[in-house]
Order: structure tokens, then sequence, then C-alpha cells
């Protein structure tokens, strides 16, 4: 499947389609400076005093497939936001953290995050394709913290195979899909050997940022190591393109659970029926909306954070008003490692004496009466619970 939409763009017009299509040539070719931006996007002076800032900058990297996305002359387009910096990111909030899910101080080992009893976090690289605005792991993806040292790694590994209560890995970093084929193959071995971890996770944004990366050698692997379930990171309806659309059905197709999470960020995916048509376009590719994060209070970010309000009224506009499957759990990760914390509009209007009045979608109100004891054997006791509508 062909996707050329790169040509309208000058520095890439000539380039060979074969090419543009390879992980390895975008990697080698994303933009990291200011110069190569300007040859793609007219900048504003907000993002090229961003971009060209010398010091505490969060590093800048875009692959040209993610780039020939961006509107080149629209600031406020939701893929280029994303991925390019902007002097809001230097005006800091009070509320802004380093760490905000307290990861570090739940790392037993190098790279391995252990705050749920039977789940771990295992951080193999720090290397993305695309460096997003708004990482919540700004602290050390793009550094060198050492993650994919194989010591590190079998340090982690060690602590799993020790520690049996551990049933989930989710494997993560950086992007683990920035692995060689070969490299994740050794860590999936390793993993899927341990006889009590029986649930194996990558978390990725390649598929959608870099979808050039699915091939049917990485494919390979991942059938060789079924079930590897994934969970990919999908902000907004412009992401689906024919490229990823090809690279969820690769996956699909061998095997692989997909699942998405979504932030919350203001600007970028902020109203109802942007939501609700990425969400469509998930599911006509197989991929399954699981959560939508209100936007961690990471460092540079508050440019990006909605009230939470703003993400209840999102979950309301689409419970009931669309598919089930296309409704995500929207959670708030408790800030300092409090962990995922769901929240849901309120549908309980009162409770008394085993009565429920609840509010359904439409703002209707039904009672829901639950059965008294009445002794055993009576007739009271098998009457099937009614449902009354209040008027």
């Amino acid at each position: 499947m062909s996707w050329e939409a790169f040509r309208r763009i000058p520095i890439w017009k000539d380039v060979p389609l074969e090419q543009w299509e390879t992980y390895r040539w975008q990697m080698t070719n994303r933009l990291q400076t200011v110069e190569q931006l300007r040859e793609v996007i007219r900048l504003t002076p907000s993002e090229e005093r961003a971009v060209t800032r010398k010091s505490g900058r969060f590093i800048m990297g875009i692959p040209p497939y993610w780039a020939a996305l961006m509107d080149p002359e629209d600031p406020t387009c939701p893929i280029r936001r994303q991925a390019v910096p902007v002097e809001e990111e230097y005006r800091l909030s009070p509320n802004d953290m380093i760490d905000p899910l307290g990861e570090d101080s739940h790392m037993p080992v190098p790279g391995l995050v252990h705050r749920y009893p039977d789940r771990v976090l295992l951080l193999v690289v720090e290397v993305c394709s695309m460096y997003c605005r708004f990482c919540t792991r700004s602290r050390v993806v793009g550094t060198t913290a050492g993650y994919s040292r194989s010591a590190n790694i079998d340090q982690a590994i060690d602590y799993i195979r020790a520690h049996r209560k551990i049933r989930d890995v989710l494997i993560s970093g950086g992007d683990p899909l920035t692995l060689s084929d070969e490299r994740l193959d050794e860590v999936l071995t390793k993993l899927k050997s341990i006889p009590h971890v029986e649930f194996v996770r990558i978390g990725t944004r390649n598929p959608v940022t870099l979808p050039y990366r699915v091939t049917e050698s990485l494919c390979a692997v991942l059938r060789k190591h079924k079930p590897v379930w994934m969970s990919l990171h999908f902000n907004h309806p412009k992401e689906v393109t024919p490229p990823v659309q090809r690279a969820c059905g690769m996956l699909a197709d061998s095997g692989v659970p997909l699942g998405s999470q979504t932030v919350l960020m203001k600007g970028v995916n902020d109203r109802p029926a942007i939501m609700k048509k990425l969400f469509h376009e998930l599911l006509k590719i197989r991929v399954r909306p699981y959560y939508i994060y209100q936007c961690d209070p990471v460092k540079g970010t508050a440019h990006f954070r909605t009230p939470v309000a703003v993400g209840l009224s999102i979950i309301e506009k689409l419970r009931g008003h669309t598919s089930g499957y296309a409704v995500p759990t929207f959670v708030v990760d408790g800030p300092g490692g409090g962990g995922k914390i769901p929240l849901m509009p309120n549908y309980v209007v009162a409770c008394k004496d085993g009565v429920w009045t609840l509010r359904n979608f439409a703002g209707k109100l039904f009672t829901y009466r639950e059965e008294q004891p009445n002794g055993a054997g009576s007739r009271a006791a098998s009457v099937e619970p009614s449902y009354v509508l209040i008027r």
C-alpha cells in the first residue's frame, strides 16, 4: 500500500517510495534542528525560540513520516502540537513534577518499576522514534539512563524471576520497538521462560508515529512468542493513515491483541466529537480504545492540561451514545505514585434500603430494587429485579 503525501515537501519529493518506507531511513533522517524544521513548516516565533533554546530543553526528534502529516501553516495543527516544541514548555507551573508517577521511588532495580503487587513495568530503552512534547517520562527519555544495557535488563529479569507474584510484565521505555528485532526477541525469550509470567505487553507508539517499523520480520518475532499484547498510543483521528492501518492490520493478523491509550490534551483532542471519531477509526482497524489519561503534571506540560471535568464530560457524551467498545476508561494517574484512578460521571442519584435511583445516558431516572432476605426458599428471594421508570 503506497502513501505519498510526503511528495508535497520539497526536500523529500525525490525520495524513492521504497526508501521512504524504510524504518532506518526514517530514523536517520529525523528532524532535529531548526534548519531542518524550516524546510517543512513555517515556524512561529514561539516554536523557533523553543527549538533553538540552549538549556533545559527536552530533546526533539520528528520522523519525516510524522512531519509530512503536520500542517505547515497552522501551529494549532494537532499533529504538529504533539511534536514541535513551543515556549510554553518553559513556563513552569507550581503543579509540575519531574517524576509525576513516582516511578523512581518504586524501582527496586534499575529500569524496573514495581508498584502493583502482580505486575511490573520493564524499561528496556531510552530512545523513541519521536519525542512527544507531553511525555510523562521526559526525565529519562532521550538521555543515557542506561536501561538498555544488557546487565540492567538481566538484573530486572532476575528480579521478576525471583518474585513469583509477578504475572504481568509491561515492556516500555522509551519505545521498545526502537530495539532491533533480535534484541526484542532476546528480551521476550527470557520473560517467556519464567513460569509465573502469564501476560506480556509491549507499550509502543511506533506503529503510530513510524508505522514502517512494523515489518514481517518483527511480526515473526511476535508470533513466535504469542500471546504478546500491545498497548498503542493514538491521540487524534488524523493519525489513522493508510500506513498505520496497514501496520495495525499486520499486527492483528499476527495474533497481537491491540489496545490504545489516549492522553487528553488541550487543543489536540479535548472535544467529544474528536474523541468519538478517533475511537470509531480505531475500532475499524482492530484497535480497542483502552484508556483516556488525564495529562500527567509532568514538567513543562501545563499548556496541554485540561480540567478533569473535561474528561468526565467526554465520557458522558460517549457512554450510551456510541458502541461500548468505543468507550475507554478515563483515569488520573495519582501524582506521586498513586496508580491509575478511574473516574466516570455519577450515574447514582440515590440509594436507600436497597432501592437504587439511577440516571441513564439520556438523563432519565430508573429504580433498581435489590432483593430483600426473606428466608431460604421463599418466593420473594427468587423474584427477578425490576426496573421502574420514574417520570
